[in-house]
């Protein structure tokens, strides 16, 4: 039987991934760093009702063979986090731009904090491990990660660590050497997670977005995140047309990804709602951003690596409606939050025809989403 590789698998998104792809009875081989990932992610499927018999890990190095840029030392995340919203919980006021439509320079988060890799458990290897014998991706120095995959979901991504140089170098290097790595192997298919992050950073007159947009890198005070985000994704679709060879690309650009959790950490958005739900969040900015829900974008992952008209394209996937704002997601949450200073948002528009239409995208109302996450949260202690 053949057998699938996830990175970022113990994140987040990642064990909602592993989880439906055991569900459906595929092989899935997960990349994680150290035992106490392994176990958090045998628990959280287990928990989810899969049997882990099908689950086998690897403790990998992600890293591009090709590049001699020794300032990569960027630590890589489980997950691709909030999809163009990793923060952290401070003045609202900051201008280091994060969140889900950094489009408005004012009163947005700072980054940092809120990714999916609280734990040093759940990191990759930094990229400057000399262990890049292997095409891109090594285990121990002995043998590929990739032997015998077929598929491959690449959902690592790099924490804020390091200098902001580093954040891009560290992002972009991960998807070609996976890229790569896959290629040599003789894989089908990657399904890579990428961002809203790559499509709606950059300032538009009329903020209506589509996967024809791109978030532009020199956009005057980008922060590290969204700017990783685009130059990563830019890079594997060049890697695809010039050296890419038989191998399909396709890309999942989600908004900020909430909904139920499996696994016992309060990681990434779960923070945010957490301090929403519990009053303790501090002034949230003015902006406007599209919820997707976990188990909707790991459906759609899936999805896409089956769809052969996918091959070539990306997918913004969020849940229908309007995008909403923090006051609106505090009331849906039933609670309250003091706003930063400032403006309203202007309309924001995230347009998931593409994957309705091509993929058959059917997303979670956003009040669904949030209810549910709750409902998780204080079922596992949480809350």
């Amino acid at each position: 039987m053949s057998t699938v590789l996830v990175t970022g698998a113990n994140g987040y998104l990642g064990s909602q991934l592993v989880t439906d792809l055991l569900l459906a009875g595929t092989t899935v081989r997960a990349v994680v760093r150290s035992p106490q990932a392994e176990a958090d992610l045998r628990a959280a499927v287990v928990r989810a009702g899969a049997d882990p018999t099908a689950l086998s890990f690897t403790a990998a190095t992600l890293t591009n063979p090709t590049s001699t840029n020794t300032t990569s030392t960027a630590t890589m995340s489980t997950e691709t986090t909030s999809t163009g919203t990793p923060f952290t919980l401070t003045n609202a006021t900051s201008t280091d731009t994060t969140l889900t439509n950094a489009t408005s320079t004012n009163h947005t988060l700072t980054e940092t904090a809120l990714t999916d890799s609280t734990s040093t458990d759940s990191t990759l290897a930094n990229a400057t491990s000399t262990d890049t014998a292997l095409a891109g991706v090594a285990l121990g120095g002995r043998e590929s990660a990739f032997d015998g995959v077929t598929e491959v979901y690449h959902l690592a991504s790099p924490m804020q660590v390091g200098g902001a140089e580093e954040i891009v170098a560290a992002a972009r290097d991960s998807a070609v050497g996976v890229l790569r790595a896959a290629r040599d192997a003789g894989v089908r298919r990657v399904v890579m997670t990428s961002s809203f992050a790559a499509i709606g950073y950059s300032p538009k007159a009329v903020r209506d977005y589509t996967e024809d947009d791109w978030t532009d890198p020199d956009t005057p005070g980008l922060a590290p995140y969204p700017r990783s985000k685009a130059v990563a994704e830019r890079a594997a679709w060049d890697f695809i047309e010039r050296e890419g060879g038989g191998l399909e690309l396709v890309v999942i650009n989600p908004t900020w990804i909430a909904g139920p959790t499996l696994t016992s950490q309060v990681r990434s958005s779960l923070q945010v709602i957490k301090a929403l739900v519990e009053g303790t969040m501090p002034a949230m900015p003015r902006q406007r951003f599209g919820i997707a829900d976990v188990r909707d974008v790991a459906q759609l992952h899936i999805t896409a690596m089956r769809t052969p008209e996918a091959a070539g394209k990306r997918y913004l996937a969020l849940a229908d409606g309007p995008t909403v704002t923090w006051r609106e997601v505090a009331e849906l949450l039933g609670g309250t939050v003091e706003e930063a200073p400032g403006e309203e948002p202007s309309p924001l528009t995230i347009y998931n025809d593409r994957a309705k239409r091509e993929l058959n995208f059917r997303p979670r109302p956003a009040r669904t989403t949030l209810a549910e996450t709750v409902e998780s949260m204080r079922a596992l202690g949480l809350l």
